[in-house]
């Protein structure tokens, strides 16, 4: 059985993941960020240095690159947990070029390779994740949970509209769009896995209960 833990910045992906890697007895595999020399370039970068450098391609190409090995070694064993899936690697590459920090031709390239890397996942026993623990929250919460975490590349006030754009069409890309597993929505609104071990417990026995569902 493989989750992968989706949702927008700052609501607590790896957090989730490692409460359902401790309950399951499972191998998580972390979103290369702490080990990533591209990020902080990403968001501290003024627009000039953007259109300069491509620090919004070429983070899209870090994060395609490390995930594509997580699902690797994921795939081929059971009840691992990812944190952030490939699929919404693509959905940051989208809203990325809408705001043209990516444009058209590396737009392109970027989903050549992801294609490829998709069709070379079609030798290993499993495609596609068997169900996303998907974390829906207000806009609120996805603030207050960046500023809490303090990375510092992250805290910068001019990255609110950034932020605001991706979460505003993250849950109806979910909702209406990915269809490469079942979806668990858990509202991080009132959850905090973090501060609160009875919700840390209610997310174990939500899952647990989905995956039941579909192994029926």
């Amino acid at each position: 059985m493989l989750i992968v833990v989706g949702g927008m910045i700052g609501l607590g992906k790896s957090s989730v993941a490692e409460v359902l890697g401790e309950a399951l007895g499972s191998n998580v595999f972390y979103e290369s960020v702490d080990d990533n020399p591209i990020l902080p370039l990403f968001y501290t970068a003024s627009p000039e240095e953007i259109q300069a450098k491509r620090y919004p391609f070429l983070l899209q190409l870090y994060f395609l690159d490390t995930r594509f090995k997580a699902i690797k070694q994921a795939l081929v064993k059971d009840n691992n947990v990812l944190d952030r899936s490939i699929y919404e690697d693509w959905y940051f590459a989208k809203k990325n070029m809408e705001l043209g920090r990516i444009n058209e031709l590396e737009m392109q390239v970027y989903e050549s390779l992801l294609d490829n890397m998709m069709e070379e996942l079609d030798e290993l026993p499993k495609k596609a994740p068997d169900l996303m623990v998907y974390l829906k929250g207000s806009f609120e919460t996805v603030l207050d949970r960046i500023m809490k975490r303090g990375r510092s590349f992250e805290l910068d006030t001019e990255l609110v509209d950034y932020y605001r754009f991706l979460w505003e069409g993250y849950d109806e890309w979910v909702i209406n769009h990915y269809d490469a597993s079942e979806v668990l929505i858990i509202d991080m609104d009132v959850i905090d896995v973090v501060e609160r071990e009875e919700d840390k417990n209610k997310v174990i026995e939500l899952v647990k209960e989905k995956l039941k569902e579909i192994r029926a």
